[in-house]
């Protein structure tokens, strides 16, 4: 997918929500169009990806249909997409998917299929909790196939997360970049009637 397909699905996605009909929360996504497009080329097909509840990106990008993905969208699943056909799961709990995602380069490992890996996303406010430091140490300890992206958009929800959390350390086998958020935390800034 091309940035300019990226952002016109979430544009879809934020009329429709105006237009009231999504009756349940949106997390839109932008700004950080580029980077994932670079990142998601060194994920291949048999890889699995752990997301956050802002997730579309990661969702297109790993292939799964736009029509799939915007089907569930209007049901109301927006933050918690699961595709096993696509090795595709998304949580709204900060950092839920963190542990599971380590169990699978677990079984991956024991597996020994060196065509199968794990990518898990998290932000930043994520990157600061103790299990997010936990997951890292112990994957890293074990040599487990997983890389961890934090995507830093320096806010946890709307609080500046370096003033909440401090300054955020570079982990190992970690890969850490920033944006600016084009949209809010949650929907699109405007109220909707129901």
């Amino acid at each position: 997918m091309t940035k300019e397909e990226l952002i016109a699905f979430e544009e879809e996605i934020k009329e429709i929500y105006l237009a009231g009909k999504i009756k349940a929360p949106v997390h839109l996504v932008g700004g950080n169009e580029e980077t994932l497009i670079h990142i998601f080329e060194n994920i291949r097909p048999n890889d699995w990806v752990f997301s956050t509840h802002r997730s579309h990106y990661h969702a297109l990008l790993k292939g799964i249909p736009k029509e799939w993905l915007k089907k569930e969208i209007l049901e109301g699943r927006s933050i918690g997409i699961y595709n096993a056909e696509y090795r595709f799961f998304s949580s709204a709990i900060v950092g839920g998917c963190l542990p599971i995602a380590v169990g699978v380069a677990m079984a991956v490992n024991r597996q020994g299929n060196d065509n199968d890996g794990v990518w898990v996303f998290v932000g930043d406010m994520a990157a600061s909790t103790g299990i997010f430091h936990e997951c890292t140490k112990y994957a890293s300890r074990n040599e487990l196939p997983i890389t961890f992206v934090v995507e830093d958009n320096k806010f946890s929800v709307n609080s500046p997360t370096e003033e909440v959390w401090g300054r955020s350390e570079q982990k190992p086998d970690t890969i850490r970049y920033s944006y600016s958020r084009t949209f809010p935390h949650q929907g699109t800034g405007k109220w909707v009637v129901f």
